[in-house]
């Protein structure tokens, strides 16, 4: 049965669940089956679905790979068995499994939207198959799920009885298990003559090519493999399981079975192995299977590796994600906050500068891992971008005041899909790309493309084990064990990323999996299932005699945006304290409050009377706020009270500024305004700086936005592709694949001419074949002259031009009126 045949005779659904599982192949729509199929046996969407599969169903892949042809169902089955049966042999680990493809480092990731959907889904899949898959030796229930998946993918199609594989599934799988190529392509490069001496030596008196008396012995190596020495018998071994090369040198040089002095010249002379390069050696397909003994796999296991770790209480997983996705809230909210006032700037090369983000961590009060964490999501999710002036600086969006003043819930909705969703890897922050060059927060070189499907996958393993908080080193096997095309060190390390992450979002509790995060890997409504967890704000605060506050729980967050401008947090936990002082009560001055707003702030939002010391501090900061004024002279002092200008001069520590005494409340420095504004604050002072027209200009901001909106690069979302897209591409392709079946070929009049008639009454011909709606047969000079017959179903003429239905082309076009030579009917 041809490819293209059992995908034309696959039913609507079965064709839905091909496109919802491998979306690449309507990207854009195929115009037609035949195109879809040969889509389907590209090398690039064929590497793309192996990726995705697991450990046994790749074996199944592989094991068919190794076949020739189609392969009956039994005879599978026979070998899969072969691999799953224990023997006395050691078992291998899982890097060196005999699969040469587990071998790469496939992580390149494409950044489809089906990454994320089969790395969540393959855990709940495989799981739901280990109950069919338990039984030791008994392959019929694992082998029969993995052949329904893999003619789902079209990896695989026919019947039972002649199962094959997909058109370029081969080639793509180059060494099938960790096997060579067969002995006619391992040896398709040798020159004739040296293969024609090889065959006289082993296998005289045969007739053929040596080519073909090289396969036909190798066909059946038993007696070679049993002549050679110990030593070679050994390194045969150790090519057995894969990888099937090896280097040796001088691996070129023709070798007779007479004069070969080693090990590895006796397996070069009887064609054991064969010389790819000048230093390196190939062991032939067949020759690892007779060493195999048959098998093509080696302790194949069926089921997934069992994850180990601690069990946890649901409940309480669940409010420790809470509580931390509470925190994890108002650090994006508190840094939005702070770099509105005080933004860092943008590094020449792109990125957060390393002194900005340990400041930040400082603030903060996080560790820097962390921290960076909170800015990549926060840049990912479009609340902070680079604005500003000409270097830029990273302020908050338009975008973060619409965020703000959503629901706690709904918040975190938002920073968590982003997480889950975006290709930045916070992780790798700090640490060296391969020039030696640091990578900081912020910067393009953070993407990696597979970093969305790993964290599906990981919270995928999490999922599958209900109240556990698994072990690193058990969700690294099990990963190994669901995707093992995609192992690497660049995917353990992802991994281990995204379980920190996860907690520190607060998809995860105490290390498993939150009912929260659970709806959101599944595409359900988390808000619902986190909204009962999240502690209610308060709005107020307990203020106390020694100028602190404490926040007895989490404050709403307008409360908490004052507080924070108003005092400084002196410690973070169940309750947050505030401590007021000078230089925070400036602060909020320079922001444009005044000392009474201030005094009546405090007493509305306050759960205990005003402390004396408190008024006191806020009456006498207002006080003396502004009684200097700085302007540009190059700048200026000045103040209604000449003693305290006598004052200021006075000082020693003013010497620096060279000040001048200009009138008895003016003195002009030679500084810039800035700087003469925190000199005479460090001195103590309150000054406040003016513009030229006499108004006090305020310093310091309490909100910066930046008019851009930061570019957001995310994969799609991990449900997969759409339904009803899934359905509207299917019915595309069946009449796409319809018109295509039904196009006619090109036909001759009896006479062998054209169709010609005058071209009024073609005129008249074609408008009536509109109005009725019918066929014609016309007569159509293409652009070299030559006339074509066409059979058309005309729809609208205009504007000197035909627009038609072409079914011998079976598409859409429009032709030129005079060059229409004449219509007839059919």
């Amino acid at each position: 049965m041809e490819f293209t045949e059992w995908i034309r005779g696959r039913t609507d659904e079965q064709l839905r669940a091909l496109v919802s599982a491998r979306p690449e192949l309507i990207t854009p729509v195929p115009a037609h089956l035949e195109g879809l199929a040969s889509r389907a046996g590209s090398p690039s969407a064929i590497g793309r679905v192996l990726d995705r599969l697991d450990r046994f169903t790749l074996a199944v892949v592989e094991t068919l790979a190794v076949r020739a042809g189609p392969t009956p169902k039994e005879e599978l089955r026979d070998l899969i068995a072969a691999a799953m049966r224990d023997d006395d042999r050691p078992r291998l680990p899982a890097a060196a499994n005999g699969n040469a493809a587990s071998n790469r480092n496939t992580d390149n990731g494409t950044a489809s939207n089906r990454q994320a959907k089969n790395g969540a889904a393959s855990s709940r899949r495989d799981a739901d198959h280990d109950a069919a898959r338990s039984r030791p030796g008994d392959p019929e229930p694992a082998l029969s799920a993995a052949l329904d998946r893999l003619r789902e993918l079209a990896l695989v199609y026919g019947p039972d009885e002649g199962l094959d594989l997909g058109p370029g599934v081969r080639k793509v799988i180059e060494d099938p298990a960790g096997l060579g190529p067969r002995a006619v392509d391992v040896f398709r490069h040798h020159p004739p003559e040296q293969l024609d001496e090889m065959a006289d030596d082993i296998t005289p008196g045969t007739e053929g090519s040596g080519k073909e008396r090289l396969a036909a012995v190798l066909a059946a190596p038993a007696a070679l493999v049993e002549s050679v020495s110990p030593e070679a018998r050994g390194a045969l071994d150790q090519l057995a399981w894969g990888p099937p090369t090896g280097r040796v040198p001088n691996a070129r040089r023709e070798v007779r079975m007479a004069s070969a002095r080693s090990p590895i010249e006796e397996l070069l002379a009887r064609g054991l192995l064969a010389a790819t390069g000048e230093e390196s050696v190939t062991l032939p397909r067949e020759v690892g299977l007779y060493l195999r003994g048959g098998r093509v796999h080696r302790n194949l296991p069926a089921v997934p590796p069992p994850l180990s770790g601690s069990t946890r209480d649901r409940e309480l997983a669940d409010r420790t994600a809470a509580g931390q996705a509470f925190s994890f809230v108002r650090s994006v909210e508190e840094l939005c906050e702070r770099w509105s006032i005080e933004p860092p700037g943008v590094l020449r090369t792109g990125g957060l500068g390393v002194r900005d983000l340990k400041r930040t961590a400082g603030e903060l009060d996080l560790p820097e891992w962390v921290a960076a964490l909170v800015v990549e999501v926060a840049h990912a999710a479009g609340l902070i971008a680079a604005g500003g002036g000409v270097d830029g600086e990273w302020l908050p969006t338009s975008g973060y005041d619409l965020w703000r003043v959503r629901g706690t819930a709904d918040r975190w909705v938002t920073l968590a899909a982003t997480w889950l969703q975006m290709d930045r890897v916070p992780g790798l922050v700090g640490e060296r790309d391969e020039r030696d060059r640091p990578l900081n927060a912020l910067h393009t070189d953070l993407r990696r493309a597979s970093a969305a499907g790993v964290r599906a996958a990981t919270l995928g393993v999490l999922a599958a084990a209900p109240g556990m908080a698994p072990t690193r080193d058990s969700v690294l096997e099990r990963l190994a064990w669901e995707q093992p095309r995609r192992r690497g060190p660049l995917r353990d390390q992802l991994t281990e990323f995204a379980l920190r992450e996860a907690e520190q979002v607060g998809v995860t509790g105490l290390g498993a999996l939150s009912g929260h995060g659970r709806a959101l890997l599944d595409g359900a409504d988390p808000a619902e299932a986190l909204a009962p967890l999240l502690p209610e704000p308060v709005d107020h605060v307990l203020l106390q005699a020694d100028l602190t506050a404490v926040a007895p729980g989490p404050l709403t967050s307008e409360l908490n945006r004052w507080m924070t401008l108003t005092a400084d947090v002196e410690s973070k936990g169940g309750a947050t304290v505030y401590r007021f002082s000078e230089n925070s009560i400036r602060r909020a001055l320079d922001a444009g409050h005044g000392g009474e707003e201030l005094v009546s702030m405090l007493g509305r939002h306050s759960a205990t009377p005003v402390p004396q010391a408190l008024s006191y501090l806020v009456t006498d900061v207002a006080r003396r706020h502004g009684r200097i004024r700085v302007g540009t002279a190059s700048a200026y002092v000045r103040c209604d009270d000449p003693a305290l200008l006598d004052q200021i001069t006075a000082d020693r520590r003013s010497a620096a500024l060279r000040l001048r005494r200009l009138a008895p409340t003016v003195i002009a420095s030679r500084t810039s305004r800035a700087v003469l504004v925190d000199s005479l604050r460090a001195m103590g002072y309150s000054p406040v700086a003016e513009s030229l027209d006499g108004d006090v200009i305020i310093s310091q901001l309490e909100s910066r936005r930046t008019e851009g909106v930061s570019p957001v690069r995310t994969v799609a979302s991990a449900n997969g592709l759409d339904p009803e897209v899934a359905a509207a591409a299917v019915r595309a392709l069946r009449a796409g694949d319809a018109a295509h079946l039904a196009r006619r070929e090109p036909v001759d009049a009896p006479d062998g001419q054209v169709p010609r008639s005058p071209a009024t009454a073609t005129i008249s011909a074609l408008q009536e074949a509109i109005k009725q709606g019918v066929r014609v047969w016309i007569g159509y000079l293409d652009s070299q002259g030559n006339a074509t017959s066409r059979i058309l179903e005309p729809a609208r003429m205009e504007g000197g031009y035909l627009t038609a239905y072409d079914e011998t082309r079976a598409a859409v076009h429009r032709f030129a009126l005079h060059r229409i030579t004449g219509v007839a009917g059919l």
